[in-house]
């Protein structure tokens, strides 16, 4: 009895030994470092303005945020921005005269500094602009970027010129005498009498109580960006890639959001 218990036991202590034997062995996970690349690093910047300035409660869409900082640090990178000042100023022309469209944001600070109405030109639409030209006299908005430029006394009072950044869109404006200037058609008032704004000769015009302010917030070569979402309009400044690159050299900009995450954020 005793020959047959241990014969057992031999034969399954052999099975076992066996089938350990026949096992691959166990190699530990190991866990990938993932590498910010600036694409990511950029997108998840942006973002975080946006949010941080509180931008969506104020009306302005991600879409047409992401569209003017990108051309901002198109414009940067190619030198003709202001090193002083981190102003970027929005006009949505896709919004009614009615809407608050003009926004005037302090990128380094994250901060929304003003947000106000902006009218378009007379030629340019009734309550909504749906037509622009670049064309002296057409007395219509110009789409795209613009540098603001000096300030001056004309017979709006103290007015500040613009140079239209994109050739075909906005390239005359400085001989249009396209600028930002205070009227007195820019008010609560005329929304109540008229159903929308005055309109202006193609000039963004804003309300002449707050005219001094805008003009010494923005003037001296920040980025004004007219939006109009137009299929034909083009603009060698919405490059993304470009944008993404110079903002990661910028390490004062970028250097807490290095984070090891490559996941593209939609803003």
């Amino acid at each position: 009895m005793m020959k047959y218990l241990f014969g057992g036991a031999g034969f399954i202590t052999m099975t076992v030994a066996f089938t350990m034997m026949s096992r691959e062995p166990v190699t530990p996970p190991t866990k990938s470092v993932i590498i910010p690349t600036e694409d990511s690093l950029y997108n998840r910047h942006v973002s975080d303005i946006y949010r941080s300035a509180h931008l969506a409660e104020s009306g302005l869409t991600p879409l047409v945020f992401e569209k003017a900082i990108t051309g901002f640090y198109n414009l940067k990178k190619s030198g003709q921005v202001s090193a002083d000042k981190s102003i970027l100023t929005i006009a949505d022309f896709d919004l009614s005269s009615t809407s608050k469209r003009l926004w005037i944001i302090d990128l380094d600070k994250k901060k929304l500094l003003l947000n106000t109405w902006v009218a378009h030109g007379q030629r340019s639409g009734s309550d909504k602009a749906t037509r622009f030209s670049n064309l002296n006299e057409s007395f219509q908005s110009s789409i795209g970027f613009y540098l603001t430029a000096e300030v001056y006394r004309g017979q709006h009072g103290k007015s500040l010129r613009l140079d239209g950044m994109d050739e075909g869109f906005n390239s005359n404006a400085r001989r249009r005498s396209i600028v930002v200037h205070g009227a007195d058609y820019v008010s609560q008032g005329t929304i109540n009498a008229l159903g929308r704004l005055g309109r202006s000769q193609g000039c963004p015009a804003v309300a002449p109580e707050l005219a001094n302010t805008v003009i010494n917030t923005i003037e001296g070569g920040t980025v004004l960006f007219i939006n109009v979402t137009d299929h034909y309009y083009t603009s060698r400044y919405l490059n993304e890639h470009v944008a993404a690159l110079y903002a990661a050299n910028d390490t004062s900009r970028l250097s807490d959001e290095r984070l090891p995450d490559t996941t593209m954020m939609s803003i």
